[in-house]
């Protein structure tokens, strides 16, 4: 394999294990355990594992492998860990490395399980967290202790689309030695740099524009050998968080298009937010690369491009949005991103709905916020649909 390939020839390429029959697709390796020829193999094994032996599916498997292997190939990370989903590998990243009384810095723009991961879950085991805005790089500077262990953040938030500067809160974090960790959904591998702008852990929810297709749950978590390998694997393998060998098949099979799909549905998106702002019926519309958008220059300079993912604020609150959504045609209604087919949800009473009102108001999630991935259909389809559904809603 080239260092010097691209990215999309890697996405295709990239670590491809293939058997003694040569086959051209990646082979399927549906098996839990291996065989050993003799119990001083077996003990060999379980002393001193080598880059191509497995033990158990839950601790590696070569289908498994090759996607890791793409992946950091992708992401230019030095390895990586495939999970069941993506918020196993955001708690992996974070549960591994943590323990009581440590410091985490949070953005508070997260996604709802994410929040309930650092507000509940490491708050129950001792772990102190304190909550930014994570576009401010003063409250971060604020924050962040001589003793803090580590930083979290969405690097695209969701769903107000808020755009964190990887560089900076980096190297706030790196000057008391804190581990940075990127959820970098929003990005994509395709338009991640995340580890080149200071990132040290950066995760993915596999199951979103990898898949790209709406088949499976996966995760992965991406970094140095180090981490990877002696802080993330050894609580991952002995929890259970593993990907399956089918879903690492299909997450394979959705890299080698991922470029492709991205590209179009970001070109969809432009156009389509471009189209919508000014629009009668809307307070606004977020778009990371609209002039409207407060971090459009570090969006540019983080990403190179906006992304999939709109947002939409509804003239006339919750009613109003539930009109939109149910006069859609062609987008349907559903709570996951990244799909090749667009989608549409209502954050306030979905995703981000154990949210107080409280912290909506301070997040930007209101009554009439509508979250939209925009999917590879035709772009003047989609934009006819989302006038014509922001047409019923004007008629309430």
């Amino acid at each position: 394999m080239s260092d010097n390939w691209k990215k999309r020839t890697k996405a295709v390429h990239g670590g491809t294990r293939r058997s003694q029959y040569g086959e051209m697709s990646e082979a399927i390796f549906m098996t839990q355990g291996f065989v050993y020829d003799t119990a001083e193999a077996a003990e060999a094994r379980f002393q001193q594992v080598g880059d191509d032996e497995f033990i158990y599916a839950r601790y590696g498997n070569p289908t498994v492998r090759m996607f890791e292997e793409r992946i950091a190939m992708l992401e230019g990370a030095e390895d990586a860990f495939a999970t069941a989903s993506g918020m196993a590998a955001v708690n992996g990243a974070l549960t591994s490395l943590l323990k009581s009384g440590d410091h985490v810095v949070s953005a508070r723009a997260l996604f709802g399980s994410c929040l309930y991961i650092l507000e509940d879950v490491l708050g129950r085991f001792g772990v102190q967290v304190t909550f930014v805005d994570g576009t401010d790089l003063d409250q971060w500077k604020a924050a962040i202790r001589p003793d803090t262990k580590a930083v979290f953040f969405e690097s695209v938030s969701n769903p107000t689309l808020e755009v964190v500067d990887i560089a900076g809160v980096s190297d706030l974090a790196h000057a008391v030695g804190a581990t940075v960790i990127v959820d970098n959904v929003f990005a994509t591998p395709v338009y991640s740099n995340a580890i080149e702008q200071g990132a040290d852990v950066v995760v993915y929810s596999a199951t979103k524009h990898i898949d790209g297709q709406g088949r499976a749950l996966g995760g992965v978590v991406l970094g140095t050998r180090e981490f990877i390998r002696k802080t993330l694997e050894p609580y991952l393998k002995h929890t259970g968080a593993s990907m399956s060998p089918f879903n690492a098949w299909l997450m394979l099979k959705g890299l080698e298009t991922l470029s492709l799909r991205v590209n179009a549905q970001t070109n969809s998106a432009e156009l389509i937010s471009q189209a919508l702002e000014g629009h009668p019926g809307l307070n606004k519309v977020l778009y990371p690369t609209l002039d409207s958008h407060p971090q459009k220059a570090l969006c540019l300079r983080q990403m190179g491009r906006g992304g999939t993912m709109i947002s939409l604020d509804i003239k006339g609150g919750q009613a109003a949005a539930f009109a939109f959504l149910n006069a859609l045609d062609v987008v349907l209604i559903s709570n996951n991103l990244g799909d090749a087919k667009s989608i549409t949800t209502h954050p306030a009473t979905t995703t981000h709905q154990r949210l107080s009102p409280e912290q909506k108001v301070t997040l930007g999630i209101t009554p009439g916020l509508v979250r939209i991935s925009i999917g590879i259909e035709d772009t003047d389809d989609l934009l006819a649909d989302l006038r014509q559904a922001l047409d019923a809603a004007a008629a309430l």
